[in-house]
């Protein structure tokens, strides 16, 4: 058990260097995770350098009073949904002031939700120029595994969306070489 949290505390650990490297903010909103990614975020020395707040929606309508999610969306499709979580990541990015904002949601279990089964989760990225990208993931094991794991992959999914954005911004300031 101990290596597992290694590697969770590495990936929040790596997010917020290279944030804070680029002098830019992160701000989360979670659901099925209930507060487990900023509680990750914070467990790393010096995360306030990045790290704005976090907003645990866990009630759908939460979603939309505070997120600004559609509430017709949530209505038709039920909060476990890929763009839920794009408009969670937006919402928390405008509502908290910062230049990046993730997003969890899904179905930790025991039972089925919005008509999907256990292990469906959706983890989403928004960044400063309003992109973002969005991830559907199936994930086995039981209730605890399967929060963790949304931790890491949202995380994963970030530092991917940092590099790429360094990368092209590498890209732009070079001439395009």
């Amino acid at each position: 058990m101990t290596g597992g949290a290694v590697i969770r505390a590495s990936g929040a650990a790596e997010v917020l260097e290279l944030l804070a490297g680029r002098g830019e903010t992160l701000a989360v909103a979670e659901s099925l995770t209930g507060g487990l990614v900023a509680a990750e975020l914070t467990s790393v020395p010096g995360a306030s350098r990045a790290f704005r707040g976090a907003v645990t929606a866990y009630a759908t309508q939460l979603k939309s009073d505070i997120l600004g999610v559609d509430a017709a969306l949530l209505e038709q499709h039920g909060a476990v949904d890929g763009e839920v979580a794009r408009q969670m990541a937006v919402g928390v990015r405008r509502v908290l002031g910062a230049d990046w904002g993730v997003a969890t949601t899904g179905v930790a279990g025991p039972e089925a939700q919005d008509g999907q089964p256990v292990g469906t989760v959706f983890v989403a990225v928004a960044g400063p120029d309003g992109a973002g990208k969005v991830a559907r993931l199936r994930l086995n094991g039981d209730r605890a595994v399967i929060r963790m794991e949304s931790v890491r992959r949202v995380l994963t999914l970030l530092c991917d969306e940092l590099n790429e954005n360094a990368r092209a911004q590498d890209t732009e300031q070079n001439g395009g070489n």
